[in-house]
């Protein structure tokens, strides 16, 4: 697939709204629609509906649009990272925020405990230290915001480093989706996405995405596609492209309520600590222990006693969802037992926080 043939002057909300359509042809459909096939009539370039399909060309020239590179599709965000992580040969160096989506953290560990790679685990708000752990590294990977403390990485000069050190550099994008962030703009070598999340924004898709602009790792990178099948669903891949088609207005409405309610939740005398990195529709609290309950059991507490806000482990869909992320055994020790991540979703803001508001008031005393 070439890339996305938008202008580039266009700017990301209209390319979300317009990249990946049909040719304008008289009575076209306005929307690509799903192909369902798994075979295709010899002697073109498909062949095989492992090795392309129609629907998922157009969600990949809107993502790469919107990413300023190419753009791969696969069956889910972890597809898309063990896809990557397969670029690491044996033996070789890994550096990753110790801080990380907990199915990468799971990966790794897994990579190395079957010593086909070392993982370096590292702060990555200590830029020197990163750099210094890029020296001998095959592969460096980066979030920014980290999930879920939401540190924020010094890509440019990391990028730097590795690079000058003969390394990868990938910047897992999800949190600050392509609108908010675009790791391309510091020469990084790929951005990976879990589409489950704000990409597709419903909570009904699982996706994942990885975007290069160099062809040779683009053609790298689609031959394991092709070779191991982590390919994604046509109906999935229709779905993420239309929800995609309203990412700046989710996005913009998201972050707008996650601004407000950080304002509000400092204030709060249940909350301990906020964790914001000033952008984005993620949030971070720490719950303050209290003359009755630690921290860990006000966290819990906060968590089942909303009506709005939903319990559940995913983010990135219009509506508001939380939880306690040392609830799963595998989150690092150095995430705070009283961390609940939230996702703010798009609606209206007041709602949203009488109801936060009454179960942290709950937690106080």
């Amino acid at each position: 697939m070439e890339p996305s043939t938008q202008p580039s002057s266009l700017r990301p909300s209209t390319r979300a709204v317009h990249a990946g359509r049909p040719d304008r042809t008289p009575d076209s459909p306005l929307n690509e629609p799903i192909t369902m096939a798994s075979t295709y009539v010899a002697g073109g370039t498909t062949e095989y509906g492992r090795y392309g399909n129609p629907t998922w060309t157009a969600l990949e020239e809107a993502i790469g649009s919107l990413e300023g590179g190419r753009c791969l599709t696969f069956a889910s965000g972890l597809a898309a990272v063990s896809t990557v992580l397969d670029l690491v040969g044996a033996g070789q160096k890994v550096v990753a925020p110790r801080h990380s989506y907990n199915g990468t953290v799971m990966q790794l560990a897994d990579l190395e405990s079957r010593g086909r790679i070392v993982a370096e685990l590292v702060d990555i708000t200590d830029t020197d230290a990163v750099v210094s752990a890029c020296a001998d590294a095959a592969l460096v990977w980066l979030e920014s915001p980290t999930n879920p403390a939401l540190e924020v990485a010094d890509i440019a000069t990391i990028t730097a480093a590795a690079q000058e050190a003969g390394a990868y550099v990938v910047v897992d994008n999800t949190f600050a989706t392509p609108l908010l962030q675009t790791p391309f703009d510091h020469d990084v070598d790929i951005v990976v996405h879990s589409a489950t999340k704000f990409l597709a924004g419903h909570s009904d898709v699982l996706m994942g995405a990885v975007c290069t602009r160099d062809d040779e790792l683009y053609d790298v990178l689609k031959s394991r596609r092709d070779l191991l099948g982590a390919i994604p669903g046509a109906f999935e891949a229709w779905l993420t492209l239309r929800g995609l088609r309203t990412l700046h207005l989710r996005v913009e409405r998201a972050q707008a309520n996650a601004q407000e309610l950080v304002t509000r939740l400092r204030e709060h005398p249940a909350v301990g600590e906020v964790r914001y990195p000033g952008f984005g529709a993620i949030v971070s609290v720490v719950l303050a222990p209290s003359d009755t309950n630690q921290g860990e059991l006000a966290a819990d507490l906060l968590t089942r006693k909303t009506s709005l806000w939903v319990h559940a482990t995913s983010l990135g869909g219009v509506e508001s969802t939380f939880e306690r992320r040392r609830r799963w055994k595998t989150e690092p020790a150095t995430i705070p037992d009283a961390l609940v991540r939230m996702s703010v979703g798009i609606e209206d803001v007041e709602d949203l926080w009488d109801d936060l508001r009454q179960a942290l008031d709950g937690c106080v005393g």
